[in-house]
Parts: C-alpha cells; sequence; structure tokens
C-alpha cells in the first residue's frame, strides 16, 4: 500500500525546518571560526561542558562566543535530529531528502565527537581540519535536502550530464582542498613556514618543511580554483540564462569566492580582527552557495546540448548594456549618490578624501543599483500591467528573470565587501541593512500589503546619508539622525504624486497605493501635511546647531517653494501640477543636500 503523500502544511513545515537547520548550522560554523580571535582573551575549555561547568560565568568574548557556539550546536543537533525523524515518517519515498539528511546526521555525529578532540588539543591542525571538512559536509547535505524540499517532488534524481555541471563538480572540489588546506594552515599557524609570494621567498623557493609544503598546496589550491571559478562565471552566463537558481548560485559562488580571497589576504596583511570573522562567514556561505548550485545543477539535470542551444542565442550586446543600466534605475542612484555624498561632508566637516569618496559612492552606486535591479525581478510581473513600467528590460522580455535576480544579487554583494574592505565595516553594515530593508521589507511584503508602504519603506532610502557619515566618521550621532528623517520625511510626499498621476496604472496592478485606496483627494492632503512636517524638520537644524545660516536661508526658500507646489496639488489638482511636486521634491532633496555641504564646509 502506498504512502500518504505529505500535505501542505507538512512540506512547508518540513521546508521552515530544514531552512532554519542550514542556518543554524551556518552560525555554528561562523561562531567557530570567531572563537579563533586572540583578541577576545580566554575562552572554555573542556567538552561539552565550559570550564567544567555547565552554566558559567561568561568573564570574557571568547567565552560568551565559545558557549554560544556549544549552545547552537546543540541546537542544531535537535533540529537534524527533528528534521531527520519528520522525513522518515512523512517524506521516505523523497530519497533526495532522507538518504542527504541520514549523511547528515552522521557527519554531525562524528563532527560533534571530534570537536571534543579539538577543545582539548587545540594545537592538533590534522584534528581541525577533518572536524571542519566534517562541518562542510554536514551543512552541505542539510543544504540538499531543503533545495530539493523547495524545488522538487518525490521520484526526482540528480544528473549531472553536462560540461558546465562538471565544470562546477571540478569547482566544488577545489574549494573543499581550498577549505581544508586553509584550515590546516591556520590551526598549525603555518602561514610564516613559506612567508613569500608566489614561492616561499628568495633565499628558499621551495619550502624545507611539511608545514611550508601545506602551505604551497594551499596557494596552488586557491590559484586553480579561482581559474575554476572564472570559467564557472562565463559559462553561466551564456549557457544558463534561463535557468534562475543555476545562474544566481554561480554568480553568487563565483563573487563570494574571491571575496573570501580578499578577506582572507586582508586580514593577513592587516590584521583586521573583524577581517577574519567576514572571512570565515564568507567562507561558509560560498560553500552553501555552491552547496545550493550543485543541487539545482543536477535537478535540472540538462544536456551539454541544451546548454550549447542556449549559448547559442544571439544577444545584442549594445541593448544588453543598455537594459543592464537601466536595471540599476540611474536616476535613483544619483540622488541617493547626492544624500550619501552630503553625509561624508556633513559628517567630517570638510570634503573627504579621493578614495574614500570613490570607494564609498562606487559601493552606495553598486547597492542601490543591485536592489532597483532585484526590485525589477521581483516585480516582473506587477510591471506588465502598468504603462510606466512595461518596457523594463525582465517586463518586456529583453533579459529573463534569471538574469535580473543574478546581476542584482551580485552587485548587492559586491558593493558590501568593497565596502567592508575599503571604507569600514559600520558604513557596509549600514549598507547592508538599507538593502535588506528595500528588497525584503519593501518590496516583497509592504509594497502589496499595506497603504502605507511608502511611509514605511522611505527608511530604505534614507540610510544613504548614514552610510557616507559612518563612511567619514566610523559612528553615528544625533546630527546624523537628522538627515536620515529628512529623507524619510521627504519620501511619502514625492511618491505619492507620482501615485496620483499613475493612479490607474497602480489599481490595474493590485498595488494598494494611497489614491487607489484612500481617493486622491486624500492624498493630495497627506502630501500637504507631509511638506508641511519636512521642511518643519529641516528648520529645527539651525535651531539645534546642526546647520547654519546658509542652511536656514536654503531650508526657507527651497521649502517654500515646495510647500507652495503642495498647496497647490491640495487645493488645485489635476495631473498636471502633481507632476511639477513630483518633479521638484526631486531637485529640492538634492538643493538641500548641497544646502547643507556648502553649510559645513563654510561653518
Amino acid at each position: 500500500m502506498d504512502e500518504k503523500a505529505p500535505s501542505k502544511r507538512q512540506n512547508s513545515m518540513m521546508r521552515n525546518l530544514l531552512l532554519t537547520t542550514a542556518i543554524t548550522l551556518f552560525l555554528v560554523i561562523v561562531l567557530g571560526g570567531i572563537s579563533r580571535l586572540d583578541a577576545l582573551g580566554a575562552g572554555c575549555t573542556g567538552w561539552p561542558t565550559c570550564n567544567g561547568q555547565w552554566f558559567p560565568a561568561l568573564d570574557s568574548a571568547r567565552m560568551l562566543v565559545d558557549y554560544a557556539h556549544r549552545v547552537l550546536t546543540v541546537v542544531s543537533g535537535v533540529m537534524l535530529v527533528a528534521a531527520l525523524v519528520g522525513a522518515w515518517r512523512q517524506f521516505r519515498q523523497q530519497r533526495l531528502i532522507v538518504r542527504p539528511l541520514l549523511l547528515a546526521g552522521a557527519l554531525f555525529l562524528a563532527q560533534v565527537l571530534l570537536g571534543g578532540v579539538v577543545a582539548f588539543s587545540r594545537q592538533t591542525p590534522t584534528f581541525v581540519a577533518v572536524h571542519f571538512t566534517l562541518t562542510l559536509g554536514t551543512l552541505g547535505s542539510v543544504l540538499v535536502a531543503t533545495v530539493v524540499a523547495f524545488y522538487t517532488t518525490a521520484g526526482r534524481k540528480l544528473q549531472f550530464r553536462s560540461a558546465f555541471a562538471r565544470l562546477v563538480l571540478w569547482a566544488t572540489f577545489g574549494l573543499l582542498l581550498v577549505f581544508v588546506t586553509g584550515a590546516f594552515v591556520s590551526a598549525a599557524d603555518a602561514s610564516g613556514a613559506c612567508a613569500g609570494w608566489p614561492l616561499c621567498g628568495p633565499d628558499e623557493l621551495l619550502p624545507t618543511n611539511a608545514l611550508g609544503w601545506v602551505q604551497v598546496v594551499h596557494r596552488l589550491a586557491v590559484a586553480g580554483t579561482a581559474v575554476l571559478m572564472g570559467m564557472l562565471f562565463v559559462s553561466a552566463w551564456h549557457s544558463q540564462r534561463s535557468q534562475r537558481l543555476i545562474l544566481t548560485g554561480a554568480t553568487v559562488s563565483v563573487i563570494l569566492f574571491f571575496a573570501q580571497v580578499m578577506t582572507g589576504a586582508l586580514q593577513a596583511a592587516q590584521g583586521i580582527d573583524y577581517m577574519l570573522v567576514l572571512h570565515v562567514a564568507t567562507g561558509a556561505a560560498n560553500w552553501a552557495a555552491m552547496a545550493i548550485l550543485l543541487t539545482g545543477i543536477g535537478l535540472a539535470g540538462r544536456t551539454t546540448a541544451e546548454e550549447r542551444r542556449e549559448a547559442a542565442q544571439p544577444v545584442d550586446a549594445r541593448q544588453r548594456a543598455r537594459d543592464l543600466l537601466t536595471l540599476t534605475k540611474p536616476i535613483i542612484v544619483v540622488l541617493l549618490l547626492v544624500t550619501t555624498y552630503a553625509g561624508m561632508v556633513v559628517g567630517g566637516k570638510a570634503l573627504p578624501s579621493f578614495w574614500l569618496t570613490f570607494w564609498t559612492m562606487l559601493g552606495g552606486a553598486l547597492a542601490a543599483g543591485g536592489s532597483g535591479a532585484v526590485n525589477m525581478y521581483i516585480d516582473r510581473e506587477l510591471d506588465t500591467r502598468m504603462q510606466r513600467t512595461a518596457k523594463r528590460p525582465i517586463a518586456a522580455g529583453r533579459m529573463t528573470p534569471a538574469e535580473g535576480l543574478a546581476f542584482g544579487v551580485g552587485l548587492l554583494l559586491i558593493s558590501f565587501y568593497l565596502m567592508a574592505a575599503l571604507v569600514n565595516l559600520l558604513a557596509a553594515l549600514l549598507s547592508l541593512a538599507g538593502m535588506i530593508y528595500y528588497v525584503l521589507l519593501y518590496s516583497i511584503f509592504l509594497k502589496k500589503a499595506t497603504v502605507q508602504n511608502i511611509v514605511i519603506g522611505g527608511g530604505a532610502g534614507a540610510i544613504p546619508p548614514l552610510v557616507g557619515w559612518a563612511a567619514v566618521t566610523g559612528s553615528l550621532n544625533i546630527p546624523a539622525l537628522f538627515l536620515f528623517a529628512i529623507v524619510f520625511m521627504w519620501t511619502p510626499p514625492h511618491f505619492w504624486a507620482l501615485a496620483i498621476i499613475r493612479s490607474k496604472d497602480y489599481k490595474r496592478a493590485g498595488i494598494p497605493m494611497m489614491p487607489v485606496v484612500r481617493g486622491k483627494q486624500e492624498t493630495r492632503w497627506q502630501i500637504f501635511i507631509y511638506t508641511l512636517e519636512l521642511v518643519a524638520l529641516t528648520l529645527l537644524m539651525p535651531v539645534f546647531n546642526i546647520a547654519g545660516s546658509i542652511f536656514l536661508v536654503s531650508a526657507l526658500v527651497f521649502g517654500g517653494a515646495l510647500i507652495y507646489l503642495a498647496w497647490k496639488v491640495w487645493r488645485e489638482g489635476g495631473n498636471k501640477i502633481a507632476y511639477k511636486m513630483y518633479r521638484y521634491s526631486s531637485m529640492y532633496l538634492a538643493f538641500i543636500f548641497l544646502a547643507m555641504m556648502v553649510d559645513a564646509l563654510i561653518f
């Protein structure tokens, strides 16, 4: 008798459990890497207790990290057992879920036992390398089951039949070799065994001991895998343009690999503690991305002939360049960069250095552009219903959804690592918060859920001046929050003016914008109210000595013109005056931040 198929609720529960288990295992790897930081002080000794106690007094950051690592290890083990039991009871017919989980359980048990050995003998490089390999294997196996649970049904098999699939398999093997040899070198503190590059040094070209040779093997593995990753990237963008999971997974994997190399090199050269943490986290994310990519390729089961046919489809290079630029929403990017640079000038009370400006603006442009591209991917169906957006690259069919998603996610990743490596960590984290805010909170949840979508979502566009401020000062304070508040309050009247003009488009697309839900008259009144509040906010800055007389005069002049237009929108109505409000409000934001910069430089 056939087993009863799992219900939708059971499927959803299993997916969520597997995804949460994978995230927890990822955090276990990251915390394990953080615990290696000497700057954190003394950590836990013994296993599984901490200094012989189950609930010790956490007297140092190292002890806190070690203890959190052990707690999360237990939690991930419990979740893995729950996933195994659930899969065995309800998903036994789906072998691609059950078998990887069985393997993950065995690897996890071996990892925990070996972890105890490592805890008692921290200077055993071989045990550390094997322990790390088992951890990666556990995470990879859980991710295989997770991807299968989300993307397939019973009876499917993993098939690696194409040249691209074989290339990814080789790249995965190279990545594993990089990780294992890197863990060994780090545990043995063998970086000095072959100090030169690419050879050991002028007096000793080749290593004279085993540790030196491990270092050389690690370097060769990095170089060889870098070549494979470059080939993988080019091949993916030629032959996988229609495959969302594969193209995005390949793009993410390649970027994360080179980001891991960069963070490792910077940590070795500069000794920045957070770079080691970022290096470990990036490595774990890279391995996770490769596991997801491999599973996606296996599930697709494409042949070399299918990939060649897709690669042979012509692409107009000029049109593609224009479409990629369009995906980034360049006009919005420019406006956000103005506020970013203003944050730098006002925060530093001086013109920032060329290179700090360059990397901050480049990172900000990539963050805003990547967010715009992912937004177009998310809204691709909505865009086809709206006259204003129907000609966008994905909606018009000039680019596949996979290309739009991969391009956007790639820009977001590059932006974060550029900021973290070449600006500072706070600026990078703020930029990351802005990306998550716009892509997840606004584009996925708020835009189609509430009439207050623009009000709440305005926080995403208000983060760039904070990024600029943090890039120069390395911190945030009350004056920085005023810059955030100005953009936050500016967003609703600006976009509601556009919504009045395009209300039929928004209604057709099913987006609950203010004119669609509450009517144009109420929207006009809200525009006027928010404009008054915005101008009042700018006038408070001189009162609190955050800005001087130049800004005060500018706020009065530009703000007065904005209030006048908002009043006309409220009293007269019509699309013509709403469009004037929309256009002038863009210029207003640029002018007010320019006045803020001039004021900061003079006073």
